[in-house]
């Protein structure tokens, strides 16, 4: 019986681990979402954060996103309404989330909202609230406490997680003939507020007491490597290895913040290990962001934030990345921020407008995000044709060509508005000069005081002078590098596409002798990209649509990949 039982359990894994199809992997120097066998793309959107607490609401709200071209859907899941009496646990909202995606065709990246959420206990069970003294929470400097579980206490730790694993048990059955769930947050914006860190009595004993040997070895250890901010902190105080928190990395709230991120991500470090040994998929934490001029404290403290990033990795290594939330100004800065060379990029929340679907091919293409998430997807519009639906769409389309190709130093992300109106791509011997299209003068909403829509869009090298552009509102101009160098006979254009009257370099006073080549624009055609990456034809593009050869252009409000064949003349 021994060998029958083995080869029935060995069936049973084999069809776990082949459902469990979610995998990170290396291409080139970009890190991939690998699902069932192949690349794949978050085109994500997250639920509100009470949108999943209904079985009404799933079902409503999972169609909307089929029809808005999801392909991911982020979900929360709630301690207070999986375990609202401890050691009873409901797992209907669970069931219902995996039973609608999968009628949908969605894939399923839960958020655990378990011990925190936005820094808050908002989402532990009323039984954990209430029992303060069997869960203590954390203190303010001046002793207040605050609706904020310690990180401290064992007590939190064991309730929080039992739970998580009580909850990841029932996933890896659900879902183990499936494979519907590709990847799990723990937590949500972990970090304090109202002060940089805990000042319960176990925390400041912890404060007092030495650096764990574990920290300042990985500081040591990757010292060439280390953010510079924590490399400063660190080198500023001497680069000491031995010593007290204030010893080795100076007084003052950022030191608090330092020593209250290793506690927090040794926390979530204890639930990455439970999590792996139970259903094995990519594990990520997300951060609110140090944004607008605020201190540690008055932004959630010691998050998974990329100055800090060098405590998270030490503390919690079995956390494969971590993630920001975007919801300020500078979105190209933050998302720069964290495509680092030990993080790959996944926004799992960002404002959702409709420029959306430009960012998403900006950070594709710039930063080989693994996958990009407006918030409150549900709010959103699902009319065919709506600039962000149809930019899910083209993604979509064009994926097995932007996975093929990340990695690989030949693709690159374009974002413009009006006051980022172009980049200069120096590319081997040839130059690319990429604008917003408004910066074209054929719009009449590019001078009638309108404010410019983002455009945006996604370049990738296929060949030598062959060219994928894919977005909206972009135009693009290849030259030689000599040719650039010699410069443009006419600054400006007038409406019908001529050079206004008066533009310099008309005429031959101080004009310089032509040395070099220069490029040509040898056709445009509009493509349709096939699964397996292929082209399928769909029009040529010339004369007044890439202004007589001149440049390649996608209008604002239209979504399109070009293919450009380029040749080279003298």
């Amino acid at each position: 019986m021994r060998p029958l039982l083995i080869i029935a359990l060995s069936l049973i894994l084999g069809i776990s681990a082949s459902a469990q199809s979610s995998s990170l992997k290396a291409q080139g120097d970009a890190v991939q979402l690998e699902v069932d066998g192949r690349p794949f793309l978050v085109l994500g959107g997250e639920l509100g954060n009470s949108s999943a607490a209904c079985p009404q609401d799933i079902e409503e709200n999972f169609a909307k996103l089929r029809r808005m071209g999801l392909n991911t859907v982020l979900v929360p899941a709630y301690w207070d309404l999986l375990e609202p009496v401890e050691g009873q646990f409901d797992f209907s909202l669970t069931d219902k989330v995996l039973e609608e995606a999968r009628r949908n065709g969605l894939k399923v990246i839960f958020l655990w909202f378990g011990a925190w959420k936005n820094s808050m206990s908002c989402y532990a069970p009323l039984w954990f609230k209430a029992d303060y003294k069997k869960y203590p929470r954390a203190y303010t400097r001046e002793g207040k406490p605050l609706e904020i579980a310690s990180a401290f206490s064992e007590n939190v730790f064991k309730a929080d997680n039992k739970a998580f694993t009580t909850w990841l048990r029932h996933i890896a059955e659900a879902d183990r003939d499936f494979g519907t769930v590709i990847m799990i947050q723990i937590e949500n914006e972990i970090g304090m507020l109202e002060d940089a860190r805990d000042h319960s009595r176990t925390a400041e004993r912890l404060f007092r007491s030495e650096v764990p040997s574990e920290l300042t070895d990985y500081l040591c250890a990757n010292r060439a490597e280390l953010h510079p901010y924590m490399s400063g902190k660190w080198e500023e105080n001497g680069a000491k290895t031995v010593g007290s928190w204030e010893n080795v990395f100076g007084e003052g709230i950022y030191t608090d913040e330092i020593f209250m991120a290793w506690h927090y991500a040794s926390y979530v470090e204890r639930m990455a290990r439970s999590a792996r040994e139970i259903y094995d998929v990519p594990l990520f934490v997300n951060a609110a962001m140090n944004s607008r001029g605020r201190r540690p404290g008055e932004y959630p403290s010691a998050g998974p934030l990329a100055h800090l990033i060098d405590v998270w990795h030490c503390a919690a290594p079995s956390v494969d990345f971590i993630a920001p939330d975007l919801y300020d100004d500078g979105f190209k800065g933050w998302a720069a921020q964290y495509h680092l060379h030990n993080n790959p990029l996944f926004i799992p929340e960002i404002r959702h407008t409709q420029n959306n679907g430009v960012r998403a091919f900006y950070v594709f293409g710039e930063h080989n995000a693994l996958g990009f998430s407006p918030f409150a997807i549900e709010d959103g519009s699902d009319e065919q044709g709506t600039p962000f639906v149809e930019g899910y769409e083209k993604l979509r389309e064009i994926m097995p060509l932007v996975t093929g190709w990340q990695g690989k130093d030949a693709m690159w992300g374009l974002l413009f508005d009006q006051n980022d109106k172009e980049r200069i791509i120096e590319d081997g011997s040839l130059v690319l000069t990429c604008r917003h299209n408004f910066t074209l003068p054929w719009d009449p909403r590019a001078t009638d005081g309108s404010v410019w829509p983002e455009g945006g869009g996604i370049i990738i090298r296929i060949a030598e002078n062959e060219y994928i552009v894919a977005g909206n509102g972009i135009v693009v101009e290849f030259a030689t590098a000599s040719e650039k160098a010699f410069g443009k006979a006419a600054e400006s254009l007038g409406e019908d596409g001529f050079a206004s009257a008066g533009s310099k370099g008309i005429g031959t006073s101080g004009r310089k002798a032509w040395k070099g080549t220069r490029c040509g624009i040898g056709s445009v055609d509009e493509v349709k990209v096939n699964a397996d990456g292929s082209f399928s034809y769909i029009r040529r593009l010339n004369g007044d649509q890439d202004h007589q050869g001149r440049h390649v252009r996608i209008s604002v409000g239209d979504y399109k990949t070009l293919y450009v064949r380029l040749y080279e003349y003298q």
